[in-house]
């Protein structure tokens, strides 16, 4: 299995998330892979670690998720693999629960939101996100 971590959705990506049901609710996988220093896309000179920008982004991101309907419902620190292979794994794991495709694009589209996903992308080297129907 071969698998590219990311920070954005590619244009087909995309596409797929906006077809078909948008009213189902659904859980977001996250599986995150942290910078060692966190770079911002502005230039700033920051001392954070990857780690720690994503950490503002995800105390930022509870209210965004509230606005919509949505909750954070999992998180912590990946201690090791149980079954199967990977080159590396990766740091953290958090879900995210969404009424809906259409709450998370609401969500992912309003501009408070896109103020605090500047830490999430200063952070991460890349991510998984694997959407869940419940």
């Amino acid at each position: 299995m071969e698998f590219n971590n990311s920070v954005h959705p590619t244009k087909e990506q995309m596409e797929g998330f906006l077809e078909g049901d948008t009213d189902t609710p659904i859980a977001m996988v996250n599986l995150l892979k942290f910078k060692e220093k966190a770079e911002y896309e502005d230039g700033r000179d920051s001392d954070l670690t990857g780690e720690e920008a994503y950490a503002i982004y995800g105390k930022e991101v509870l209210e965004h998720l509230k606005k919509v309907g949505g909750e954070w419902s999992f998180g912590g620190s990946i201690s090791r693999l149980m079954l199967g292979e990977v080159e590396e794994l990766w740091d953290k794991v958090a879900i995210a629960r969404y009424p809906s495709r259409k709450a998370m694009l609401k969500m992912v589209t309003d501009p408070d939101y896109l103020e605090s996903n500047k830490h999430r992308v200063a952070g991460l080297a890349g991510q998984l996100n694997i959407e869940v129907k419940e």
